[in-house]
């Protein structure tokens, strides 16, 4: 199988409802995307040695990921804290990203390759870094 990862970043805050350290207050971070795809079986159009252009894949992620998240207020739209956070900054016209889960890299790698997945992509897995020194990871199998 033939493997490439493309990158990207963007910023954006966040805070974690429940959790007991200090990540239940209100911060940001510089997060790394990681997302990898494998071309078994190829994509329609693509030659067999190449899984997909990396322009091409840079685009989708730039649409899906860093456009809707980039300088936004990642909330839980379960979380009743966060979602009064959230009607806040939308009431003064300021962005945020509603999610249906935690805010945590785990949760965001699993959320961002499904929406990867969604748009017919042969993504293998995403990770996802809030600092340069951890990340989490979501693989298909």
């Amino acid at each position: 199988m033939l493997i490439i990862t493309k990158t990207i970043s963007f910023d954006a805050a966040h805070l974690l409802t429940g959790h007991g350290g200090q990540c239940k207050n209100l911060h940001g971070h510089t997060y790394r995307v990681e997302v990898e795809l494998g071309n078994t079986p190829p994509l329609a159009g693509q030659p067999v040695d190449m899984v997909m252009d990396f322009k091409e894949l840079k685009a989708v992620l730039q649409e899906e990921i860093v456009a809707p998240c980039d300088h936004a207020f990642l909330y839980d739209r379960s979380s009743p804290v966060e979602s009064d956070i959230a009607a806040t900054l939308i009431k003064h016209g300021l962005r945020v990203y509603p999610m249906c889960c935690r805010t945590t890299s785990e949760n965001l790698a699993q959320h961002f390759f499904k929406k990867i997945a969604d748009r017919g992509l042969p993504v293998t897995a995403v990770s996802v870094s809030e600092t340069p020194e951890s990340c989490a990871t979501y693989r298909n199998k």
